[in-house]
């Protein structure tokens, strides 16, 4: 992703919809440490303070982001509420 990249943003209800490719977005091994730091913040701060973060991910269309509560991680999905889930390779950024 490119900082000219400008992310869409959607709204968490319609990310059932959008359709995720299998690959990686990420290509460092940093870039992996931090997000996955990032997402196990995101989910504390959401079940303990129900604050809401913003996720920078892409769909086979694009950049997109959502501003959500984080409910949970697990190996390879975000889930956030109402069952929505986010495939974790498909994540940019967590802030």
């Amino acid at each position: 992703m490119t900082n000219a990249t400008k992310p869409v943003k959607v709204e968490k209800e319609s990310i059932s919809e959008l359709k995720f490719p299998e690959e990686e977005v990420l290509n460092s091994a940093d870039a992996l440490k931090i997000r996955t730091a990032s997402l196990e913040r995101a989910m504390k701060l959401g079940n303990l303070e129900h604050n809401k973060i913003k996720i920078i991910f892409e769909d086979a269309e694009g950049v997109k982001q959502v501003e959500t509560t984080v409910w949970g991680v697990t190996d390879k999905r975000v889930i956030l509420k109402q069952g929505v889930v986010i495939p974790i390779n498909r994540i940019h950024e967590v802030i």
